[in-house]
């Protein structure tokens, strides 16, 4: 995040970039991305950008990997300093149903995997202890995780509509999503723009339009797409794999 702070800053001069740290240093802060509790983090976050006097005109965001889905977070639980932009770079808006470098779909080893894991990312010590945990989706199991996720299936309306998490999202300009076209991170990488694997199975996907979330529209991304307010980006490459032109040409302008 440094990196990418310094060649924003030297190429939009004069630009205020805030790189977020949750933590009293570098080793805090990584510990806490994987065992402090999400929620935790966005009201940390919320609170570090309210604190800042120069966000309160509204600011634009940008998030990593779960980065992008916690914030878009922020964007729904916390209004204030607004935010105009939300850049998702690979985050798993949808969650994940698989570990980082699985070989693929026909390998029994992912799907023994799967199973080890799912035994326990609904418990309650597991869900609020590993953050990965907490954006878990199991198509197999639809119920459990609506019913037991405490991050991802809240933020996502599985659990009912918050209007308010409704209004805050659609009052972004632009919401822009992008997907690695050779992702081997991210299961399924569909969940990079919002899609997910076909509810009761693993294997087949379906984009957000065919989503119940979109269908009925429960975090308003229909209107947000019919406004032309979604942006989905592919590049080639695996996960978090970019170069400088690109990130110059294809995003800095989201940022100008």
């Amino acid at each position: 995040m440094g990196y990418i702070k310094k060649i924003v800053e030297n190429k939009i001069p004069g630009i205020y970039v805030l790189s977020l740290k949750i933590g009293s240093n570098l080793i805090q802060d990584m510990e806490n991305s994987f065992f402090m509790n999400v929620n935790d983090q966005v009201r940390e976050v919320c609170s570090q950008l309210a604190r800042d006097p120069r966000l309160k005109g509204g600011y634009n965001a940008m998030g990593f990997s779960q980065g992008g889905q916690f914030l878009r977070a922020v964007a729904q639980r916390c209004p204030s300093p607004p935010m105009l932009n939300l850049i998702s770079v690979g985050g798993q808006h949808q969650g994940v149903y698989g570990l980082p470098r699985c070989p693929g779909e026909s390998s029994h080893i992912c799907d023994w995997i799967r199973k080890t894991l799912d035994l326990g990312a609904y418990t309650q010590a597991v869900q609020e202890h590993l953050v990965q945990a907490e954006y878990w989706h199991d198509p197999l199991k639809e119920e459990d995780y609506r019913k037991n996720s405490i991050f991802l299936a809240d933020i996502n309306q599985e659990r009912g509509i918050n209007e308010t998490y409704k209004k805050n999202l659609m009052a972004l300009k632009k919401f822009v999503m992008v997907k690695f076209l050779n992702d081997t991170m991210v299961d399924p990488p569909i969940s990079e723009w919002f899609g997910f694997y076909k509810s009761g199975q693993a294997k087949e996907t379906i984009p957000l339009k065919e989503t119940l979330l979109y269908t009925e529209d429960r975090l308003g991304l229909q209107e947000m797409d019919k406004a032309g307010k979604l942006v989905f980006l592919g590049v080639k490459g695996d996960h978090l794999h970019f170069s400088e032109e690109w990130f110059y040409t294809t995003i800095l302008p989201f940022l100008q």
